[in-house]
């Protein structure tokens, strides 16, 4: 499959995704998606490709949803089971940007460039600020405290400072269904 055909099929996939999850609903919110599906189009797509879950296995304890608006109700990231002192790792290379309290819980920020930050927590940094980290490379260890249920840490991803589905990155959003629009 060429590269050209291999994005021209992300883009349309991400596309389709969008439009049937209501990742990115209508109106100010709608930027999310459009940002993540403008990111594959304009060639990012480094940024975007090999992304990991930070804590193995995966299991998700609450779902990302997207809010109506900007400055509306929503979850903006997803929390995912991870018990004290579980490894957490970057999902993907980059900087570190911030390691440290926030409101009395461990947080550690990751620039993954192209727009795409990555935030953990709680989490206890065992990374500085400016190091640079692989995909899969241990940032900490899940720790207790902030909004996110005991035993859970919350991982969010921004897009041109607006969140975005981390499962979008991680290839784990489901297929979209088609289904038919008119009785016949």
């Amino acid at each position: 499959m060429s590269a050209h055909f291999a994005r021209l099929a992300r883009l349309g996939i991400l596309l389709a995704v969008v439009v049937s999850t209501g990742v990115a609903p209508p109106g100010p919110g709608a930027a999310a998606g459009a940002a993540a599906a403008s990111a594959i189009a304009s060639g990012a797509e480094d940024a975007l490709a090999g992304w990991l879950w930070p804590v193995t296995p995966p299991r998700i304890a609450a779902p990302f949803v997207a809010p109506a608006h900007e400055y509306g109700p929503g979850h903006r990231g997803i929390d995912l089971i991870a018990p004290v002192d579980t490894p957490v790792r970057s999902p993907a290379a980059g900087v570190i940007a911030f390691a440290g309290s926030v409101a009395g819980r461990g947080v550690v920020t990751i620039d993954h460039g192209a727009g795409l930050v990555t935030t953990l927590e709680p989490v206890t940094a065992q990374v500085a600020i400016g190091n640079a980290v692989a995909a899969g490379e241990a940032v900490g260890i899940a720790d207790a405290g902030g909004h996110a249920a005991q035993g859970t840490i919350h991982f969010g991803v921004r897009r041109d400072g607006r969140y975005i589905n981390p499962m979008l990155l991680l290839g784990a959003v489901p297929r979209a269904v088609l289904l038919p629009c008119c009785d016949g």
